[in-house]
């Protein structure tokens, strides 16, 4: 065997399923936001583009200022967080138990799975009118959006979270003596809180996604309402401004759970 050969492969950072310190983790965040800013601001410098359909960053930032000091930011950001979170919280609080009931008995899948199934391929925008018919068009409408938009999808994410707990688990606590109720609480939903803890993670980022659709009904503040009224002005400054400061809010909710998710299960988050 050759002396090459024989000696022992160092880990590498790009070995699949590799790890990462935390100091590398954020010099790889850092540099993941950053580019792309660089290639913004080079390429709205550069003059190939009009700046009314580009603004540079600096623009965009001038004009988050000016948007924070004249006209109210941080009331638009305060009514869509509060959206934003009522649809979602209602979506979570609904999902939560039934994608437990779903992912537990295979009655409660076969009867309630492609009811679901069917209604989570309609888009979220095809109920405007029937959510402007039934509720009008004031603060639970545009809750009724999001949690249209997100609540369909979590019950079916939930309930693989559930089913994809391990069978010895299941199999351990029916030999003990486990009634069904002591098997739903204490096994199932207690080895697929992580998970679950992660589907809603995503899901919140769905949420913030189904914002703007939100806030098309009849709305008149919210970062979506300012977006959509920035468009008919070419306030391109103001459409970038808004939606960086959307993305920014998602970053900070994603990286909240992501923390909430080390601090209550440091076992399950070696990729998260």
């Amino acid at each position: 065997m050759s002396k090459k050969s024989s000696l022992p492969s160092r880990p590498g950072i790009w070995r699949i399923a590799g790890q990462l310190s935390r100091r590398q983790y954020w010099m790889f965040a850092v540099l993941g936001l950053f580019v792309p800013f660089v290639m913004w601001s080079l390429y709205a410098a550069s003059s190939w583009v009009d700046p009314i359909f580009l603004p540079g960053p600096l623009k965009v930032v001038t004009r988050l200022y000016t948007w924070l000091v004249d006209d109210n930011l941080l009331g638009d950001a305060a009514i869509s967080i509060y959206r934003v979170s009522a649809g979602f919280g209602l979506s979570a609080l609904l999902a939560l138990p039934l994608g437990l009931l779903i992912g537990a008995f295979r009655p409660a899948e076969a009867l309630l799975e492609p009811l679901i199934d069917f209604i989570r391929y309609m888009p979220a925008v095809a109920f405007i009118p029937l959510v402007m018919l039934w509720l009008g068009i004031g603060e639970s409408a545009k809750i009724s959006i999001i949690f249209i938009g997100t609540f369909f999808q979590m019950v079916l994410m939930i309930a693989e979270n559930v089913r994809l707990v391990p069978l010895a688990q299941i199999e351990a606590a029916l030999t003990m003596g486990a009634t069904r109720f002591e098997m739903v609480r204490l096994v199932l939903a207690q080895s697929a809180r992580p998970a679950m803890l992660d589907t809603l993670r995503i899901t919140m980022g769905w949420a913030w996604t189904y914002l703007v659709v939100a806030e098309l009904v009849a709305a008149n503040s919210g970062l979506g309402y300012a977006i959509l009224k920035a468009q008919r002005y070419l306030k391109t400054d103001t459409i970038f401004g808004g939606i960086i400061l959307v993305g920014v809010i998602g970053l900070l909710l994603d990286q909240g759970f992501r923390y909430l998710h080390r601090r209550l299960y440091p076992w399950a988050q070696a990729r998260v």
